[in-house]
């Protein structure tokens, strides 16, 4: 459904090397970078993916973004990784049985919520009555 977003940063190294050490732990790297553009996405698949450039009026914010995880490892890498990049904690990794998922929540330097999630129990199909 999403192909990809954008995410326009005020300081656009910062969040450069924030999101390229947040996504390591996810299998998601920078496929293509330029001074003003670093687009991230699995190797493999090249979408859906995370658009960051340069901000040149207004850098995004208020922005909840959640990367699918293969496990809880891999969110409890994303939130030590991002922590240690200078991304703020959130919410430490810990299951919620609200979304029926393993997450963690970690504030990336434009103050957007930046989440790793991996869901534990599928989601019951449903035929649109409820």
């Amino acid at each position: 459904m999403i192909h990809h977003i954008g995410v326009f940063a005020s300081d656009f190294e910062a969040s450069r090397a924030f999101y390229a050490a947040a996504l390591r732990p996810l299998g998601v790297t920078a496929g293509y970078e330029t001074e003003d553009i670093s687009e991230f996405w699995r190797p493999a698949d090249d979408t859906p993916s995370l658009s960051l450039e340069r901000a040149v009026d207004q850098q995004t914010r208020g922005l909840h973004v959640a990367f699918a995880a293969s496990d809880r490892d891999a969110v409890d890498a994303f939130f030590l990784a991002a922590t240690a990049a200078g991304g703020r904690p959130r919410h430490e990794p810990r299951y919620w049985p609200e979304y029926r998922a393993y997450c963690a929540f970690v504030t990336d330097p434009d103050d957007n919520n930046v989440e790793a999630v991996h869901k534990e129990i599928p989601a019951t199909p449903t035929n649109g009555t409820g």
